[in-house]
């Protein structure tokens, strides 16, 4: 019988440190994103670590935590890359104070850049939800941009 009288679980505090998906090979530390002068999430740096925005919810809190990372560079391919693999059910593991806090992929989506459903997206959730997002479909060579983005969603557990 459980106990009702158990201390609960302290939430995690802090900023993520890493994302591990090994249904997609990906292990990486997590850089702090935030929005350009343009109103749109500037992405990591570089092509191999992915990073999560900072001004949203964090992984383990309330709402959905957004983590982006590119899906290739001039030199191959990029942190997410493989993201396209992740289905239903596949799990997702950040670390956030020290301690592992996993997700359960419950869909992908693909969407236009041009009609990308932000409140969708973005938007409040009454649970602890994960978003993880890339560039993807057809590469717009004038623009120099894909001209969609993949967005995987995830629940908490």
């Amino acid at each position: 019988m459980p106990d009702p009288f158990r201390t609960a679980t302290a939430a995690p505090s802090g900023p993520p440190t890493r994302l591990r998906v090994a249904a997609a090979g990906i292990d990486t530390a997590l850089e702090e994103l935030h929005l350009g002068a343009d109103g749109e999430l500037v992405p990591p740096r570089g092509d191999r670590t992915a990073g999560w925005y900072a001004e949203g919810a964090a992984p383990g809190d309330r709402g959905p935590a957004v983590l982006a990372g590119h899906v290739d560079s001039r030199s191959g391919p990029a942190v997410f890359f493989r993201l396209r693999e992740l289905v239903a059910g596949d799990r997702i593991e950040v670390v956030r104070g020290g301690r592992p806090l996993m997700f359960t992929v419950t869909t992908t989506a693909w969407y236009p850049k041009d009609n990308f459903p932000a409140d969708r997206v973005y938007g409040p959730t009454p649970d602890r939800q994960l978003r993880l997002i890339t560039c993807g479909g057809v590469f717009d060579r004038s623009l120099r941009s894909y001209r969609d983005n993949l967005v995987v969603y995830a629940v908490a557990g």
